[in-house]
């Protein structure tokens, strides 16, 4: 068989399947082999690893096709649009998955001057949408706030992942329940902070850092409060931010274009239903 290279990196964006999926795929391929080719980059494997482990474990012959990229960053970014488009996933892998694209397409590409500037059509268009933020909110069809919130949670779990990859991937399958914004708060912590966190985590008390005031569950919170849930903040936020967005799409479109009204509502139910999907 052919030398296959395991990279962790590339590794952690490929969700693991769960128990009874694995089964199935593993007696398929006990059954009919191995019917899907493994893709490698550079002798990398960057699709395939359930696969991969059990053709190993039981011996099973596999094929593999190559796939050439620029650079570790424009695989990572192919590595994400492929599972997002196969994978039915979490609301905090798809927020996980959309900050790993913006923050490695700004690492990758740096300024959006460095690939429009010699592109007619780009340089027509507004300038946020030739931004890193505009570009990716149009593509997975979301607000640039959204994609902006994302980076930042994106990079708390980086940071949680640097001290326990475990921790990480719990938070990730939703096996710990954890808030967006404390994700998102982590991205300009301190390591000490991070660990504190992680800590926490593993002792079964972070649930003091979210307080949920059950005991007052029938009074009105105070949207002044500092006590005020995460989620009430975030949803606060999300509301201001659609109803400015709202605003200024609105200056812009014909009364009959249907279409962009659609986008941006669709935006906005996207931002609740991950919201939702956090509480």
């Amino acid at each position: 068989m052919r030398e296959i290279i395991l990279d962790d990196e590339f590794r952690f964006l490929l969700p693991p399947l769960d128990e009874q999926t694995f089964r199935d795929l593993e007696a398929a391929i006990l059954e009919h082999g191995l019917l899907v080719p493994l893709v490698l980059w550079e002798g990398i494997l960057i699709d395939g690893y359930n696969r991969y482990r059990i053709c190993t474990e039981h011996n099973i012959p596999f094929s593999t096709v190559d796939m050439e990229f620029d650079s570790r960053e424009d695989v990572i970014i192919w590595i994400i649009e492929n599972q997002i488009s196969r994978r039915n996933l979490t609301p905090m892998q798809l927020s996980f998955f959309r900050g790993v694209h913006y923050n490695t397409d700004k690492k990758s590409r740096g300024d959006s001057s460095r690939f429009t500037q010699n592109d007619p059509k780009a340089q027509n268009e507004p300038l946020e949408q030739r931004s890193t933020a505009g570009r990716l909110a149009e593509h997975y069809s979301v607000s640039r706030n959204t994609i902006k919130r994302n980076s930042k949670l994106a990079a708390g779990l980086t940071a949680i992942g640097k001290i326990n990859s475990d921790v990480q991937r719990q938070i990730l399958s939703g096996e710990v329940r954890v808030s967006k914004n404390s994700l998102e708060a982590l991205a300009n912590a301190s390591e000490r902070e991070v660990r504190t966190f992680v800590r926490e985590i593993e002792d079964g008390t972070l649930v003091s850092r979210v307080p949920r005031d059950s005991a007052n569950v029938n009074s009105a919170p105070n949207m002044n409060s500092d006590s005020i849930l995460p989620e009430l903040r975030q949803l606060n936020d999300i509301i201001s931010g659609f109803a400015s967005e709202f605003n200024s799409m609105f200056q812009k479109i014909n009364s009959g274009d249907s279409a962009s009204l659609k986008d941006v509502l669709r935006s906005y139910i996207n931002q609740l239903e991950e919201l939702y999907g956090s509480l």
